[in-house]
């Protein structure tokens, strides 16, 4: 995650680090079904993270209307 905290961050930057952390969710997709997984907790962490991304963008989307 960046440094900034996610309410911190304008829509450019959410919108960054939602395309990262998508790639990184699917990377673990893919260790995961080949058998290659050493953390499987990240898949959590990384779930979340973007769950508080996506609110936060539609708190700012709802901000703008």
């Amino acid at each position: 995650m960046a440094d900034k905290p996610v309410k911190e961050m304008g829509k450019a930057e959410l919108e960054t680090e939602l395309l990262e952390l998508r790639k990184e969710q699917f990377n673990l997709r893919m260790q995961n079904s080949t058998g290659q997984m050493t953390n499987s907790s990240r898949f959590k962490v990384i779930r979340r993270e973007i769950a508080r991304i996506k609110t936060q963008m539609n708190n700012i989307s709802r901000a703008e209307a």
